[in-house]
């Protein structure tokens, strides 16, 4: 009989609560939650007893401490994924580590040095939208027919969040209940992480690049990690635009086969009101269009699928659209993460590869220029 991973949750925020802890249940014969840890009581309790959880608590070392635990989900705010991560390593546990991997450069190089460490224990970071079915599939084999990309887009534009949240069916209470002085250790480990990730002399801090930063850690490394996974590293970035609630930037690529010159990517990504999650991804070729559209993760039944526009050799116009699985991306990187940790599977979403997400913030820093 496999075996079926115990899980600690530490964070029992709205993602936990939306997204993790349903799907852990309906993966039961993968998963079991065995203990859940928030700085809030009130959300702690609520998600133990929702949940059935044996084991609710607000101090992460209960958890760390519990032999019934093999796996940390950490799914705390970003600033404190490095300490967490690391603590989780150190007590014998694989990790799953949500969303940026951290906000540093140098942060991430701590993350990978105590999981090389830990004797055997690894980290798998949640970059979900690169295990849709119709990403590994369909587009993946649509864009490998596209000889020479002549221009790309990745928009990530996803409306009002908490409209989606609400209408998820999952019922979510809002975090509360903070105990004193939880705020300024918030922002005194995120003033760690922004010295590190605009060290002085090199790169200079200001709002602008403190919000990016931010924004970069949530949406946008769905998006560059994306990116990567389609096309690699950028050569450069040409340009960043940084206004309220949007940014922007253009990315300069190189085609691989020989003489086929070079490509632009831009990318852009925000919020606004239209309850229009426009999340995807766009290539074109001389002949061809490919498009992977994500919807809200957070509205179960909702597929990821691909568009396909192309001259056909009779110099028709072709059009389709497919699904290649109903399977939501969060179900399927969970299962993708069962494999990696009981049966040794590669990790292609590891430390090290979202690592590669920090060095192209920094070039994004790097070319920013506010008005």
């Amino acid at each position: 009989m496999a075996p079926i991973l115990r899980v600690g949750i530490l964070g029992a925020g709205e993602v936990a609560q939306v997204v993790h802890l349903p799907v852990l249940q309906m993966l039961s014969h993968l998963y079991t939650v065995q203990s859940i840890c928030d700085i809030s009581k009130e959300n702690t309790d609520h998600c133990a007893a929702k949940f059935r959880i044996p084991q609710g608590t607000t101090n992460p070392d209960d958890l760390f401490d519990n032999p019934a635990v093999d796996v940390v989900f950490v799914l705390t705010s970003d600033e404190f994924h490095e300490t967490y991560t690391v603590a989780a390593l150190r007590a014998g546990k694989h990790v799953m580590l949500e969303k940026p991997a951290s906000l540093s450069i140098p942060s991430v190089r701590r993350i990978i040095e105590a999981e090389r460490a830990s004797g055997g224990k690894r980290v798998f970071v949640g970059y979900m939208r690169r295990y849709a079915g119709s990403f590994l599939e369909a587009f993946k084999r649509e864009l490998a027919t596209i000889p020479r990309i002549t221009y790309a887009r990745v928009r990530d534009i996803i409306g009002p969040h908490t409209k989606f949240e609400a209408e998820s069916g999952t019922e979510p209470v809002r975090s509360s209940g903070f105990p004193e002085g939880a705020a300024q250790r918030r922002n005194e480990a995120l003033d760690r992480l922004y010295a590190e990730a605009f060290p002085k002399g090199v790169i200079e801090v200001t709002e602008q690049k403190k919000k990016l930063c931010r924004w970069l850690g949530g949406l946008g490394s769905h998006d560059v990690s994306l990116m990567r996974e389609a096309f690699g590293m950028p050569d450069s970035v040409a340009g960043v635009s940084v206004t309220d609630g949007f940014w922007c930037a253009i990315f300069n690529y190189r085609n691989t086969g020989p003489g086929f010159g070079s490509f632009a990517v831009t990318y852009e990504s925000g919020f606004d009101q239209v309850p229009n999650f426009d999340a995807h991804l766009a290539v074109y070729g001389e002949r061809k269009r490919v498009l992977i559209k994500y919807d809200s993760p957070y509205i179960k039944g909702l597929p990821t699928y691909v568009e396909v526009d192309e001259v056909t050799d009779t110099g028709e116009v072709q059009s389709r659209r497919i699904v290649s699985s109903f399977e939501d991306a969060y179900t399927s990187e969970m299962k993708d993460m069962y494999e990696c940790l009981v049966n040794g599977r590669f990790i292609k979403t590891s430390a090290e590869d979202a690592l590669s997400d920090l060095l192209i913030f920094d070039m994004m820093y790097k070319r920013m220029k506010e008005p």
